[in-house]
């Protein structure tokens, strides 16, 4: 994985395991892999891994059975995609609202640019 500078490795660590179960790489109650699975997987350090995977623990997307490893909660799903559209409307709708504006693209232009993406 190629990690940006704009955000901590761990939060996009985060990011990546919530994107792959929105996709269904991973379902209610699945195991994910190992912290150190993951960390070899990504080629970061395990206290990076180790620190993502608490932060995913905090919001309830994934459990840990003792023993056994971690696990995808009931409803995580339903829950990422809650948060990720109230953080897209309040964070990112906005400054693409102001850029249109800027550069005069009406909501039909962008209505007929996703028309053409979707069709692919």
């Amino acid at each position: 994985m190629t990690f940006s500078n704009d955000k901590p490795i761990y939060l996009q660590m985060v990011d990546r395991l919530c994107d792959e179960i929105l996709s269904g790489v991973y379902q209610d109650d699945d195991r994910i892999p190992s912290v150190r699975e993951y960390a070899v997987l990504l080629e970061v350090n395990t206290n990076t891994a180790v620190k993502a995977y608490e932060q995913l623990a905090r919001e309830e997307i994934i459990y840990n059975k003792r023993g056994l490893g971690y696990f995808v909660t009931k409803g995580a799903k339903k829950q990422i995609l809650k948060a990720r559209k109230t953080a897209f409307m309040k964070e990112r709708l906005p400054e693409l609202f102001r850029q249109m504006q800027l550069l005069d693209i009406s909501i039909d232009d962008v209505a007929e640019a996703y028309k053409k993406l979707t069709e692919c």
